[in-house]
């Protein structure tokens, strides 16, 4: 028992289990942070703004409003206003109506004559209508249902058609080699020369270790201002007020308890009656619609006209059994040799740029100096741009 119970255990061992190897997990050290350390000294708070403003004294605004006069009544009002001396009340005499009298009133006898729906209605006995429900008895078929429909009867199942398998061509090459000669290869010459000379001049970079030590716009604008140091504000340190709190409102203070009685339901008695006897579940529509016996009706599976082969799949296909493999011949390479045929005749490296080229001088800016050679300073504008005029060379007289 013992020997089965672990052989059966041993036979469990996936192939996961089986190479998977667990690794020794290294856990990464963590970066601690570095401790911080206050600076030494007092910070200075200080700002321009605290420096350069000057505090006025602020007096209220005086009130714009005039005063308010007092009217002071010191009799009676007797005035007649303009409205009631220019409209004068007229005496105005009532309009008689023009609406003719009443000569028509109703009777006071009552009215005995009879309709002519009274006349003509003639009273008959009423007869109960004829049940058109039909009997609750179910009625069952001896003969057995006939499940035959147009597709089974008119469907008339034909034979299919083998298609012949067309053979297929070989592969016959052509007798002709095929001309793969190009026109590079049929116009290229190679020729032998020498590497174009460069006329550019050679570039001779002007380093500068030491600062620059002119004058500049920005320098002259923008002077340097010594900033006192901000000066740290203080905290107030909290004081608690003395003595006890006093916790009492004035609801509680104010608050006299009432004994209440409790509010009776106005819900009147429930007059359920219990009736002891069974429920009868029956209903018209379970008495006239029984349920049927009825069973599922089975896939109409047609049967394959095609039979199935019997035998085992060789696996042979149609490009298998017609592929005739052919030997590869390598394809020649058209790369003409890499030795360059030599010529006695030296290159001709001379270009139009060569010829033409005239190199210059590189003149220094004059904007660079403090004051340019040459020129004579005139004004500065508002943006502390400054104009120069060039001074023009002195004509000898004859």
């Amino acid at each position: 028992g013992a020997g089965s119970m672990r052989t059966w255990c041993l036979c469990q061992i996936c192939t996961c289990g089986s190479d998977y190897r667990p690794y020794e997990i290294v856990k990464q050290p963590r970066h601690a942070p570095e401790e911080y350390k206050p600076k030494q000294g007092v910070i200075d708070l200080g700002t321009t703004y605290k420096r350069d403003f000057n505090s006025y004294k602020v007096h209220p605004v005086v009130i714009v409003r005039p005063l308010e006069r007092q009217q002071v009544k010191k009799g009676k009002l007797d005035t007649v206003p303009t409205y009631k001396d220019d409209y004068k009340a007229w005496d105005i005499q009532k309009s008689e109506l023009y609406k003719p009298q009443q000569t028509y009133y109703p009777p006071t006898v009552r009215f005995g004559n009879s309709t002519t729906f009274q006349d003509d209605y003639v009273p008959r006995e009423i007869k109960p209508r004829q049940s058109c429900k039909p009997s609750p008895a179910v009625e069952r078929f001896t003969m057995p249902f006939s499940g035959n429909t147009s597709h089974r009867l008119d469907y008339v199942p034909h034979r299919p058609e083998f298609k012949l398998a067309r053979p297929k061509d070989s592969y016959k090459p052509p007798e002709q080699p095929l001309e793969d000669l190009t026109t590079h290869r049929c116009d290229f010459q190679g020729l032998v020369g020498e590497t174009a000379k460069i006329c550019r001049p050679a570039h001779t970079r002007m380093a500068q270790d030491a600062p620059f030590e002119g004058s500049t716009e920005f320098r002259d604008s923008f002077q340097a201002w010594a900033l006192p140091e901000p000066q740290a504000q203080k905290v107030l340190e909290h004081v608690p007020p003395a003595g006890t709190m006093q916790l009492q409102s004035t609801s509680h203070l104010d608050y006299v308890p009432h004994r209440a009685t409790r509010v009776l339901p106005i819900r009147p008695a429930s007059r359920r009656r219990n009736l002891n006897f069974a429920f009868q579940g029956k209903s018209t529509t379970k008495q006239d619609f029984p349920a049927w016996e009825s069973c599922r009706q089975g896939l109409i599976k047609q049967e394959p006209q095609i039979p199935r082969p019997s035998g085992k799949f060789d696996g042979l296909s149609t490009f298998r059994s017609h592929y005739v493999p052919h030997e590869l011949i390598p394809t020649e390479s058209c790369k003409p040799a890499d030795a360059p045929s030599k010529r006695s005749l030296p290159f001709d490296d001379v270009t139009t740029y060569s010829l033409e080229y005239m190199p210059k001088k590189l003149e220094t800016c004059p904007a660079s100096y403090p004051s340019p050679p040459g020129y004579l300073f005139e004004t500065t504008d508002s943006r502390g741009h400054k104009f120069f005029r060039k001074i023009a060379p002195a004509v000898k007289a004859f």
